[in-house]
């Protein structure tokens, strides 16, 4: 017997919100006064829905290390942004929330020196979370992203934790 997969629909401000992520050039701008090491390392959005999020950083120049690989910092923040991203898609249009990264952990398996995407696959979860909160109400979701190189591997794990609270 499959399993049933939970189908969520997406609001007028959500979708919106994911137009605006999802283009490159709107992505650039909103970046540059929101997070400028985004635009710095170039990050992008691959893709971006309400079951998962996909980041991408370039091995080049202002993304590398002295040792020839990505910038932890680099890839920590494109990891945060693969599972920030999400979050804010799943608030967006939902009342007022706050939102922090309360922890954050890493793992590094290999040498990142070739693009990584940064994929976080907790869409559907965050989702559901977000929509059980009570007026006032904490919660607090550990997400995982996965960064992995062009042939599939994979060279670093982030566990992000972030708490939301909603507001009156």
């Amino acid at each position: 017997m499959e399993a049933q997969k939970t189908q969520i629909s997406l609001n007028s401000q959500a979708l919106d919100y994911q137009k605006k992520m999802v283009n490159p050039l709107v992505f650039w701008f909103a970046m540059l006064a929101k997070l400028p090491s985004a635009v710095f390392w170039r990050f992008k959005i691959k893709s971006l829905s309400t079951e998962k999020c996909e980041v991408t950083i370039p091995y080049f120049w202002r993304s590398q290390n002295p040792f020839k690989s990505i910038y932890f910092a680099a890839l920590a923040g494109a990891a945060e942004l693969s599972t920030g991203a999400l979050c804010q898609l799943a608030l967006a249009g939902k009342g007022k929330f706050s939102m922090l990264v309360v922890g954050f952990r890493a793992e590094y398996f290999k040498k990142a020196n070739e693009k990584i995407t940064f994929t976080c696959n907790q869409g559907i979860e965050l989702f559901e979370l977000i929509d059980s909160m009570d007026v006032n109400g904490t919660e607090q979701l550990m997400m995982v992203s996965s960064g992995k190189n062009p042939k599939g591997e994979e060279v670093a794990r982030f566990y992000v934790t972030w708490s939301f609270k909603r507001k009156t």
